[in-house]
């Protein structure tokens, strides 16, 4: 993981099992930051988040939650207190809703990094209007978002790195933009829209970068990680 710059790992995987033998091909003492999505949270339960975290993984829970203020509040309470270092949420839910996130985490006693959903990757421009009907683009969208979520309190949000300039030029370069939708250059795009390579993802300002196939199914995961890691963080 790059300091302050991390390199998330999506482990996009259907159990526990085939989660740690992944993970055990990469050596002891690498330190690696995580992402754990529903899939593999509604199977395996806090339980495994817990001891990833014991085994020293830096953990990014991606649960994007979205409800009433007081129910994500107390649902992010429960979620810190397993020492997981971030967690997301949907900016569409509102100023009160990440607020009251935040105060939860304040509760809790815990440092969770509490990042906020823009718009998801997978969208194309045309697809958000014609699910959303708004009156604004695309890059719009994502910009009042971003300003939501950080007058709320939030530490950044989850966009494409098309948006990362724009988020910071709103808000701060100390505000967060972590990027999904990043690919080595020929692999597939499979079901995301806007997509990066890791070079361009720095280019663009990213403060951090989820990546999933391009490590998981590669035929070599930790050189292809290595590969990773030095693209997004040579100058």
């Amino acid at each position: 993981m790059i300091e302050n710059k991390p390199v998330f790992i999506a482990l996009d995987f259907a159990d526990a099992k085939t989660t740690w033998a992944f993970l055990a091909q990469f050596p002891a003492q690498q330190s690696l930051a995580v992402k754990v999505g529903m899939e593999l949270f509604y199977r395996e339960g806090p339980q495994f988040v817990t001891e990833l975290k014991q085994r020293g993984y830096t953990v990014f829970l991606d649960l994007k939650l979205y409800d009433i203020p007081h129910t994500v509040g107390q649902a992010t309470k429960n979620l810190a207190r397993l020492g997981i270092d971030y967690l997301t949420l949907h900016a569409a839910g509102g100023e009160k809703m990440l607020a009251a996130a935040k105060s939860a985490i304040g509760a809790a006693n815990q440092t969770t990094k509490l990042l906020a959903i823009t718009q998801l990757t997978s969208f194309t421009p045309d697809e958000l209007q014609a699910t959303q009907q708004l009156a604004v683009s695309l890059d719009e969208s994502v910009v009042h978002l971003a300003q939501v979520a950080k007058q709320a309190g939030m530490a950044g949000v989850i966009s494409s790195a098309f948006e990362t300039p724009m988020i910071h030029q709103a808000t701060s370069d100390a505000f967060l933009s972590i990027t999904p939708g990043i690919r080595l250059q020929g692999d597939a795009k499979g079901d995301q829209s806007r997509i990066m390579t890791p070079q361009q993802a720095r280019k663009n300002g990213a403060n951090g970068i989820v990546v999933g196939r391009s490590i998981t199914q590669a035929p070599n995961p930790v050189a292809a990680y290595e590969q990773i890691i030095e693209a997004f963080s040579e100058e």
